[in-house]
């Protein structure tokens, strides 16, 4: 299980992570916000442990983004919020389970034990990822480094399919037969040229677009 542990408090954070990696889970830590969400651009874990009181934000209101941009995932609230209010917004706010501080290590684990069970082993969506770009398939929606990124039918589609084809070279032939326009029409290789230029220009022309001249284009992770 791939666990992302949002919590500032260096010795919370230090035990728990080693007792779960002992456990046999991929933990990966951070101490703000930012750094949360700068991890979520590199892949989704199956469970989130988070704080709720945090040096740059709310832990709670966190919750509340995370389970409208990842509804399957498993998220589990640890805080010293005990009263019967704090616990209902954070169920409120889309936590699966809250638990309270200070805490047993083993039951903690076997809370997120049946939160991954009961997501389906597995809180990642369909979301298809380059080089800090995302595109959501479930939602239709497009972000690069986690900025909304809105874009044309024709911009989307040609995203997509390079996504689904990442490390592998398309051929402008295959993206050809693979776009169409509003009314179910072949797009043509001028209109083709044009949708890729604005593509870029949308999301800021991404170094992990390589074109390979006269023939087509790739998606690339890593690309200097």
């Amino acid at each position: 299980m791939k666990i992302l542990l949002l919590e500032d408090d260096p010795a919370i954070a230090g035990a728990l992570g080693t007792f779960l990696t002992e456990k046999g889970c991929t933990v990966t830590g951070c101490a703000s916000l930012a750094g949360a969400r700068q991890l979520l651009e590199d892949g989704l874990p199956d469970a989130a442990v988070l704080d709720w009181n945090l040096p740059d934000g709310d832990g709670a209101a966190f919750c509340r983004e995370l389970r409208q941009r990842y509804p399957r995932l498993a998220i589990l609230l640890l805080t010293v919020r005990g009263d019967t209010r704090d616990v209902l917004t954070g169920f409120a706010c889309g936590a699966d389970d809250y638990v309270t501080k200070p805490f047993d290590r083993e039951v903690l684990y076997s809370r997120l034990l049946a939160l991954w069970r009961r997501s389906g082993g597995s809180g990642a969506d369909d979301a298809l990822t380059c080089g800090g770009i995302r595109l959501d398939e479930a939602r239709q929606a497009v972000t690069c480094g986690g900025v909304p990124v809105a874009l044309a039918p024709l911009e989307y589609q040609l995203l997509q399919v390079l996504l689904q084809n990442k490390g592998r070279t398309v051929t402008r032939q295959q993206l050809l037969e693979s776009l169409w326009d509003h009314n179910g029409h072949f797009v043509n290789d001028n209109t083709l040229t044009v949708t890729m230029k604005r593509l870029r220009e949308k999301l800021g022309r991404p170094a992990c677009i390589k074109t390979v001249r006269s023939f087509g284009y790739r998606l690339e992770e890593d690309a200097p």
